[in-house]
């Protein structure tokens, strides 16, 4: 068997061994046969929201168990067809065995990412903002740029994106925008993001050609979906309507349709510019609704923030990663120390590695901030 055919195997096994760490393997079928047990039970549905808990956890238990004997299956079976094939000198058939290998090595490795996302709203659609800093037009390029990023992201990941919100810049650029992002784990791939984004670039702006120095924030929130239960006392809020300042159309700027809904006691404040004023109200309040289950996952996990995310990367000023255009390449996130050269692929959506360092590395703190709690 050939050496990079090797560590193809190599890969798959390691991912295998942590996806059963993780799902606690050992267990895995007597905790199973429990919840047959509770599904069975007559009594279940008179409680139906923890009914419905119990129901997604089994088939979350059932769908892992069922990803880790598959690909086991699939990596004995593509192994014994490359001995095979050497064995008999069929070199097609170990040529298509070890492309499978290939292609089974990258199912597995993201199949390892999914099983870091299992937080309490890490399966949720996801709220995400980009806000340009100071710097004028400069940083509104940088905040478009960005923006595109992420859109890009998600479209390779399959997912929808809707843009909510879209405050254009004076010359280029964007002010802000607001997309939600929807699709399996959104919020869990991108809650990391949140944070103060740097860029240095030669300034397509200056005639001088000299660089230049941006920054642009990035917050990042779970949509609250129907089992999450967010109150908002309506007297905490005002509501303000005004007219859209988006791109074109016969109707934009004709009737006060955008909605602004600030929460008094939080100053938070949350706009929707679509052309409907109702439609407007109810994502504004959707978007609040998010916002403070955020803090409320803020406040459960400032332990762990405090060790492992030294509290407040989300805030402005607080940078977490760099982006060097000029005068080398470089993508650097300051939290992991993951670098990479590709800046292009970057810029058009590939975090995916990018994320995966950030995620292991908050659930290797969580896993320390846990025992020492238990200690």
């Amino acid at each position: 068997m050939r050496a990079e055919t090797q560590n193809f195997v190599a890969e798959i096994e390691k991912s295998l061994a942590l996806l059963k760490q993780r799902m606690d393997w050992e267990t895995a079928p007597h905790r199973l046969e429990e919840f047959n047990a509770w599904v069975e039970d007559p009594d279940l549905w008179n409680d139906p929201d923890k009914a419905q808990k119990l129901m997604r956890d089994r088939q979350a238990l059932v769908d892992a168990m069922e990803t880790v004997r598959a690909i086991g299956t699939e990596l004995s079976d593509h192994v014994e067809l490359i001995e095979l094939g050497e064995m008999e000198g069929d070199d097609e058939v170990v040529r298509d065995a070890e492309a499978a290998l290939k292609t089974l090595a990258k199912r597995a490795a993201e199949k390892e990412l999914e099983a870091l996302l299992d937080g309490e709203a890490d399966a949720n659609d996801t709220f995400l903002e980009v806000h340009a800093g100071a710097g004028g037009t400069e940083s509104c390029d940088w905040a478009s740029m960005l923006a595109r990023m992420y859109v890009r992201w998600a479209e390779k990941k399959g997912y929808s994106v809707e843009l909510q919100a879209e405050s254009p810049g004076d010359e280029a650029g964007i002010k802000s925008a607001t997309y939600k992002i929807s699709g399996h784990n959104a919020y869990g791939w991108l809650k990391s993001e949140s944070g103060v984004h740097r860029l240095v670039r030669i300034s397509p702006f200056d005639s001088a050609a000299k660089r230049h120095t941006s920054f642009c924030s990035v917050w990042v929130y779970p949509v609250v979906d129907d089992n999450i239960e967010i109150e908002v006392n309506p007297s905490d809020i005002r509501v303000d309507t005004y007219r859209s300042s988006g791109a074109g159309g016969q109707h934009v700027n004709t009737t006060d349709s955008a909605v602004r809904i600030t929460h008094e006691p939080t100053g938070i404040v949350v706009t929707s510019s679509e052309k409907s004023q109702h439609q407007n109200r109810d994502i504004a309040m959707k978007a609040l609704k998010s916002r403070l289950y955020q803090m409320e996952l803020d406040k459960r996990n400032e332990a762990i923030n405090e060790a492992h995310e030294n509290k407040g990367d989300a805030g402005w000023g607080n940078q977490i990663r760099s982006y060097v255009l000029q005068p080398y390449q470089m993508v650097k996130d300051l939290r992991t120390g993951y670098e990479t050269s590709d800046t292009k692929g970057v810029l058009d959506g590939d975090l995916d590695e990018l994320m995966a360092a950030t995620l292991a590395k908050d659930v290797a703190g969580k896993s320390r901030a846990d025992a020492q709690a238990e200690g």
